[in-house]
């Protein structure tokens, strides 16, 4: 009878353990009872659709063409460099802007295939679906910047250049050295600290880690205010504006999303960035990575012009 009453409990464990950790399905834009489409989209190799919004002056004009990958819990509606960007150098320029919502997010469709290459593939598509020619610039923030490195690995020969601004590192790239990488590590929250663990070393648990409730979830999903610098609390009221379409950001799941992301981006990655070659080794574009002390860079007084100027006229930028 004990053995009989075990094997049962062991099921019922099993059991519970599988569907606990087995995310629910997306709830895909277009579908029946799914959120509804708004957003200008394309349609991908795969049969996936991308969405995407248009800023700056029409590709008609445009003398520059950049794209720009949001980060983390965002989508295309945060695109901080044309928010940022005055009209007066958007048209002196000749700026085109295109941001999109990366697999998942949004109303893009969600991609449980997704990979640090397919998602250079993604963009390359939404430039040639786009008409932005043979070459254009890409601008990552955040996330958004690891995105940048897999453009520079896969797509570097359609890329005139490219910028990273407060780019999220993988604690796990080999190419870090260990002691700086831990260092940096440590510094995170211990709930964060964990939730990457899982994500790298167990991603088929992510979803039961970042909804379960025995232990602290991740403060950066759960947005707490201690993760941001006080530079970054003083430029909070900046960002209001683009909070307005915050709903949307996981309107289709948090899985495919947010914890999608973090298996993407501190997985094993296949390449080192720290091994990549020039891209431009005759000078032909350039690659700039911008920090500060905060992680909300782009945001501050005239910081969006700098990082623009310097990567498309080639500007020296003198910080005070």
């Amino acid at each position: 009878m004990i053995r009989e009453i075990t094997v049962i409990l062991l099921i019922g464990f099993v059991a519970w353990a599988y569907q606990a950790t087995r995310p629910p399905p997306p709830n895909v834009c277009g579908s029946p009872g799914g959120p509804a489409i708004t957003a200008p989209r394309i349609k991908l190799r795969d049969g996936r659709h991308l969405a995407y919004k248009e800023h700056g002056v029409s590709k008609e004009l445009a003398k520059y063409n950049i794209i720009f990958v949001h980060g983390f819990g965002s989508s295309r509606h945060d695109a901080a460099i044309a928010a940022n960007l005055s009209p007066e150098v958007v048209d002196e320029l000749g700026i085109y802007i295109v941001s999109f919502d990366r697999p998942g997010y949004g109303e893009s469709d969600p991609d449980p295939k997704r990979t640090r290459k397919s998602l250079a593939l993604d963009i390359e598509e939404l430039a040639d679906q786009l008409g932005l020619g043979s070459k254009f610039y890409v601008v990552g923030f955040s996330m958004g910047g690891q995105v940048v490195w897999s453009c520079l690995k896969y797509i570097s020969h359609r890329l005139t250049g490219a910028a990273l601004i407060a780019p999220v590192i993988n604690y796990w790239w080999p190419g870090f050295p260990a002691n700086l990488t831990k260092e940096a590590y440590y510094v995170q929250l211990p709930q964060d600290q964990w939730a990457l663990r899982v994500a790298h070393y167990a991603p088929w648990l992510a979803y039961w880690w970042n909804t379960q409730k025995l232990f602290p979830p991740s403060a950066v999903v759960a947005r707490r205010p201690e993760i941001f610098s006080a530079q970054d609390v003083q430029l909070m009221p900046k960002l209001a504006v683009r909070q307005i379409n915050r709903a949307q950001v996981i309107q289709q799941g948090v899985h495919e999303s947010l914890f999608r992301d973090m298996m993407i981006g501190f997985g094993t990655w296949e390449f080192d960035p720290m091994d990549l070659e020039n891209p431009f080794p005759n000078g032909e574009g350039s690659v700039h990575l911008w920090q500060g002390s905060g992680h909300l860079i782009a945001d501050a007084d005239g910081m969006t012009e700098a990082i623009i100027k310097a990567l498309l006229l080639g500007e020296k930028v003198t910080l005070s």
